[in-house]
């Protein structure tokens, strides 16, 4: 078994589509947590600091940390791949049909979920919503 996060970031909660994010996923995996909190500015640096220096950075952690956001922990085989594909691309005007960024995403950077991209991603993600659960 593989334990991943998906986060439900801002736009979507704002939205009020948690619900029925969590409804398509929990199909597919099992749910270990769910934590909403508001990522300080602080946080969401760290959060996404493999893009540090990247033109949308600042633009991502201003947007993360303007609301609250909801982390939830997934278990399943493979989780981190068959989230990934749950999920959809990043951008979701070429997201496929039927994933969550098709559905709820508006764009690149409003696009409604993150999603760790690999097992040492997902160490790294998991702390910041549960500290007190290993990867």
């Amino acid at each position: 078994m593989q334990r991943t996060l998906l986060i439900i970031k801002p736009d979507a909660v704002k939205e009020k589509v948690i619900g029925k994010i969590i409804s398509i996923v929990e199909k597919e995996f099992t749910i270990r947590g769910i934590c909403m909190k508001t990522l300080t500015v602080e946080e969401a640096r760290r959060f996404y600091k493999v893009h540090e220096g990247k033109e949308f950075y600042e633009g991502l952690v201003q947007f993360m940390s303007s609301g609250p956001s909801v982390g939830v922990l997934l278990e399943g085989e493979n989780a981190i791949h068959k989230l990934r594909e749950l999920v959809g691309s990043t951008d979701p005007k070429k997201a496929k049909p039927g994933t969550i960024r098709n559905m709820f995403g508006t764009t690149v950077r409003y696009n409604a979920v993150h999603a760790s991209d690999s097992p040492e991603s997902a160490r790294y993600e998991i702390p910041f919503y549960f500290p007190e659960r290993e990867a």
